[in-house]
């Protein structure tokens, strides 16, 4: 059975990798934990190449640097966190699980990480989108006689 898409149009050549990123988005397992907040923090000055600054904010508290994992692959940005367990300690309670736990978030074309930094059990990565250059080419047209 043929699948169709809003993406199946004819006048819409070459956006498959658009419709790949979109069912990449919708499968990824993002079940609440940990939460996060995704906010632009300046317009950046006159003159500046980026036109958006964006960033996440992960609530990581117990996690560690070495307990914490950022990826990008094919424009998808993967954190993972990966407590490890102290079997040294004799819990009488255990309230807090070492947990782990994996968010995925798909960037667009020219979204690129500026840095990521721990503090206060908060992950913060900084996104920056860059200026295209615009391009305008001339085709030539010729003739077949």
């Amino acid at each position: 059975m043929t699948r169709i898409t809003a993406f199946s149009s004819p006048l819409l050549l070459g956006f498959d990798e658009i419709e790949r990123m979109l069912d990449r988005a919708t499968k990824s397992t993002n079940d609440g934990y940990p939460p996060y907040n995704i906010e632009r923090i300046q317009t950046p000055p006159n003159g500046s190449a980026a036109t958006d600054i964006l960033r996440i904010t992960l609530a990581v508290a117990g996690f560690t640097q070495d307990d914490l994992d950022i990826t990008i692959e094919e424009n998808q940005l993967t954190i993972k966190g990966q407590q490890q367990d102290d079997e040294d300690r004799e819990y009488l309670h255990r309230g807090i699980a070492a947990r782990q736990f994996q968010k995925a978030f798909v960037l667009a074309e020219g979204i690129e990480i500026e840095n990521a930094e721990l503090q206060n059990g908060l992950l913060e990565i900084n996104l920056i989108r860059l200026e295209p250059e615009r391009i305008i080419r001339k085709i030539s047209i010729t003739s077949k006689e």
